[in-house]
């Protein structure tokens, strides 16, 4: 679906553009984007690499074992279905700590290994879990205490105060956390 948006815009744009005949406009456009666009991609290559780096030897020295451990009992009430030992919430607390941090590239191997273990413990293969859905839940919505990328990104572009939008993200996160667990916990709630 998102494929046929993108390409309505572009069609859209180009079109527009040979109709009003601004042809060095689109050429300039063209040519300037993808520069901009693989700039950007080296600016922020290396601070992916470095947070993805760090959070594979928290992972290996067992660091995030023992972040685990603090917060399972919280994530034991959020995901109930699932077993005291499973290793799908290790995967979660992995995923919830790079969110925190702003790193939704590092997040991502991390939510879909949790994804996949938590496939292996539902019962009906066809539809995603009550674990599942919360899951999606709190990895769309979750606080982000420093948005890493962002600030990265504001720095990029010369921000006056780049780290300015720490607070704000921390609280509009929690308000979309609490927002969403809220309307999960109802939806399970009603579904019993």
């Amino acid at each position: 679906m998102i494929n046929k948006l993108w390409g309505f815009f572009i069609i859209a744009g180009i079109s527009f553009t040979l109709l009003f005949g601004e042809f060095s406009g689109l050429n300039d456009t063209i040519l300037n984007s993808a520069t901009d666009g693989v700039k950007m991609i080296m600016d922020l290559l290396p601070i992916i690499v470095l947070w993805s780096g760090i959070m594979k030897i928290a992972e290996n020295s067992g660091l995030l074992y023992k972040i685990g451990n603090l917060v399972r009992p919280l994530l034991s009430k959020l995901f109930p279905s699932l077993k005291k030992d499973s290793k799908a919430l290790g995967y979660i607390t992995s995923n919830i700590v790079a969110n925190a941090m702003g790193l939704g590239s590092a997040a991502t191997p991390f939510g879909l290994k949790a994804m996949e273990e938590m496939q292996k413990e539902n019962k009906n293969k066809e539809e995603a879990s009550d674990a599942m859905i919360t899951f999606l839940v709190l990895n769309t919505s979750g606080v982000t205490i420093v948005p890493t990328t962002v600030i990265a990104l504001r720095m990029m572009y010369h921000s006056q105060n780049p780290e300015e939008i720490i607070i704000s993200a921390i609280l509009a996160t929690l308000c979309s956390s609490i927002a969403g667990l809220s309307l999960d916990y109802i939806r399970r709630r009603k579904k019993k």
